[in-house]
């Protein structure tokens, strides 16, 4: 059975939330493209470096957020090496871009708020 790219999309949007949830920090690394840029919505717009995403989940800070695992993961588009998805979990509502690399989809772009 043949893989679609809209099924590894969702799996790496999947994998993204799966591991903060977890502290999984080798699954995070998976799912992070290197020059990540992840923003909380409001009227100071906060970066998140992979580095630092990277040291949260491993210090564990995601545990919590991770009660109800219920994620409902919406890929809206994908063009040549771009997609663009919608994740919504208890917890966050979050849009997402990946772009496609050597080592396969990697999330580039997070933009995030609270539920």
């Amino acid at each position: 059975m043949t893989v679609t790219d809209h099924q590894l999309i969702e799996q790496v949007a999947r994998d993204y939330f799966e591991a903060w949830f977890d502290g999984d920090e080798a699954r995070m690394l998976c799912a992070l493209h290197p020059d990540l840029v992840k923003r909380r919505a409001g009227e100071q717009l906060g970066i998140t470096t992979r580095e630092r995403m990277l040291e949260l989940t491993r210090g564990g800070e995601g545990a919590e957020d991770g009660a109800d695992r219920k994620l409902e993961i919406e890929v809206h588009d994908v063009h040549g090496d771009i997609a663009s998805v919608t994740v919504r979990s208890a917890v966050y509502y979050e849009l997402l871009h990946l772009v496609r690399t050597s080592e396969g989809w990697r999330i580039a772009n997070a933009l995030w708020e609270l539920v």
